[in-house]
């Protein structure tokens, strides 16, 4: 299996990490692997770029590898005390919502991914920093998923938030420069400038914690295509979901109801889209019965030339007979 099968493989295993594209600030075609249950990594010995890296950074980072280690003990041995006590409360909400919206298993699904994390030897931390509540650490070197060919040297960007008395694991973002060698080069060469961009640095601000979600009766899931747009979308005023300039699905939290659901969207062009192209969004429900096809209850769709509507809310239904169908009762 290649490195990019395996990675689709992750995503397809609901809760473990997701492949998508991603434009970074000033910066064309970067791909960006999202990790919402795990940063894949483990906390071997690794390098700093020393000459790059002032003391303070460096004490930081060591308080920072303490927590991936525990985190990293706990995903392989499936210690669910352990990674509650070292996850961002978001993050564990956040994650306990998504794995209930598809009918997964709470708290068995967190450990269900198809890769055991790699380990982080060899990678050079090029940057920790911190402000107020959030802190980020950058690394570069040959993050290695355990498929196909040696790996190129790539980065890694990693997100602490500060609760209690400590740091707590938040995200982890892969950023493959396969598409920026030049980028590649001059990271080899000592120059930094770029993950000292916007996108690389700790935002100060704590996420607020979402609030938690019985298991959904019906998973369902909202889908955007939207060349040169930004789609942002709100599902019974509790999932919130954003597109940019793609074609995606993601799982509506709490999933569909039955009886009234509410949806409202937003929609904008993005900075130099001069286009007019047709834009789509659309909510399905997706049946956990074999042979059954996702039911498409809801669609807004222009033609093309036909410039969207700026915002919008509207209702759609689950009734008895689309529920009979997707339970595969009919």
């Amino acid at each position: 299996m290649s490195q990019k099968a395996l990675l689709y493989e992750l995503d397809e295993k609901r809760f473990a990490l997701s492949w998508n594209y991603c434009p970074m600030q000033r910066v064309m075609q970067v791909y960006l692997f999202r990790v919402v249950l795990v940063a894949i990594m483990s906390l071997g010995s690794f390098g700093f770029a020393e000459a790059q890296v002032s003391d303070q950074q460096l004490k930081l980072g060591q308080s920072l590898d303490k927590v991936y280690a525990y985190w990293r003990d706990a995903m392989v041995s499936r210690d669910y005390r352990a990674w509650h006590q070292v996850s961002a409360t978001h993050r564990r909400v956040a994650l306990q919502n998504r794995i209930l919206s598809e009918k997964g298993q709470w708290p068995a699904d967190i450990f269900n991914v198809p890769a055991a994390p790699p380990t982080l030897k060899g990678l050079k931390m090029l940057r920790a920093r911190s402000k107020g509540m959030s802190a980020k650490s950058v690394y570069f070197g040959k993050v290695n998923f355990g498929a196909g060919a040696a790996p190129a040297d790539n980065l890694l960007l990693v997100s602490f938030v500060y609760e209690g008395r400590g740091w707590k694991y938040d995200t982890a973002e892969f950023i493959n420069l396969d598409n920026l060698k030049d980028v590649r080069a001059q990271i080899a060469s000592g120059d930094l400038a770029y993950v000292d961009e916007q996108a690389f640095l700790p935002t100060g601000v704590k996420p607020p914690t979402p609030d938690e979600v019985a298991e959904a009766k019906y998973i369902a899931k909202v889908y955007s295509y939207c060349p040169g747009r930004e789609v942002k979308v709100r599902v019974n005023r509790i999932s919130k979901h954003r597109f940019q300039d793609n074609q995606q699905s993601e799982v509506i939290i709490g999933g569909a109801r039955d009886g009234i659901n509410e949806i409202s969207y937003e929609i904008r062009d993005l900075p130099g889209y001069q286009g007019d192209d047709p834009i789509t969004i659309r909510v399905y429900l997706m049946s956990q019965v074999e042979g059954i096809k996702p039911i498409k209850i809801y669609q807004y769709q222009t033609r093309q030339g036909e410039k969207p509507k700026a915002q919008d809310s509207a209702v759609f239904q689950v009734n008895g007979e689309t529920a009979a169908k997707i339970l595969g009762l009919r």
